[in-house]
């Protein structure tokens, strides 16, 4: 790698992804690229370590489409459906029998995991080819490779959700936080500095667990990053509409977006 971290936008959508079933809007029926989106999740990549953040239920077809070929780690934000139905599909990559793959969650999330995948944590099916996860409860900063990553929890409905900061050389290079409502004051005062938002804002209109987009410009504007990016929209946004409405230095997300950091 030519980068010292590379982040790939495998997905950028919602819940139920776009175009979504039985829709007829101008998103859902647009031929533009950048608004068809499987729903989020990011695939980072450093000189010593390869990891995805969320494994929904588009992960084979985002690993394919973005020719993902090497995966460390998995990282999961919240145990909500679209972040992490996608879970089995970690098993092309523990193909070998003593090969596991480390699973970083808060403990809560991980009891999720665990409960809907019982049969890959349970330890009873260690076959070569079988998906062998090893937990990894997040409890404060860890590290993958010579990156830290340092939980950011959110307010996001009823669940345990963190957002993550990345931190090279003591360089804040990057905070993803894709699903939120409200950031907590010492998640706002951990985002000091980093170089690279990128914030959930679901819609223009409101909606009870997650950030619209003037939630999120606000969120920008105190933060004041070098650059922000939105994600986890739904089909009420049009990116060829929206993202000129938007403040210089914000921009929209879209699926196979790559962003590197030297």
């Amino acid at each position: 790698m030519s980068s010292d971290l590379r982040i790939t936008f495998l997905g950028t959508g919602t819940s139920v992804g776009v175009p979504m079933i039985g829709c007829d809007c101008p998103t859902c029926r647009s031929t533009d690229p950048r608004d068809k989106r499987c729903r989020s999740s990011i695939y980072v990549e450093t000189p010593e370590s390869s990891w995805v953040v969320d494994t929904g239920p588009d992960f084979r077809y985002q690993c394919l489409r973005a020719g993902v070929r090497k995966m460390d780690a998995a990282v999961y934000t919240h145990a909500h459906m679209d972040h992490v139905t996608g879970f089995d599909e970690l098993r092309r990559f523990t193909i070998p029998e003593d090969h596991w793959m480390p699973i970083y969650a808060h403990p809560a999330t991980l009891a999720v995991l665990e409960r809907m995948f019982d049969y890959a944590f349970n330890g009873e099916n260690r076959y070569r080819g079988y998906l062998k996860p090893f937990p990894k409860p997040i409890h404060g900063k860890f590290h993958l490779g010579e990156t830290t990553l340092t939980p950011l929890p959110v307010l996001h409905g009823k669940v345990e959700t963190n957002g993550y900061l990345l931190e090279r050389g003591g360089r804040k290079l990057c905070a993803y936080i894709p699903d939120a409502k409200e950031l907590l004051p010492a998640t706002m005062a951990a985002l000091e500095g980093v170089d690279t938002l990128i914030i959930d804002a679901l819609r223009r209109t409101p909606h009870p667990t997650h950030l619209t987009f003037d939630e999120s410009l606000a969120i920008v504007e105190t933060v004041a990053p070098r650059e922000a990016w939105f994600t986890h929209f739904t089909c009420e946004i049009r990116h060829a509409v929206e993202e000129p409405t938007l403040p210089e230095g914000v921009r929209l997300a879209y699926d196979g977006l790559v962003l590197e950091w030297s």
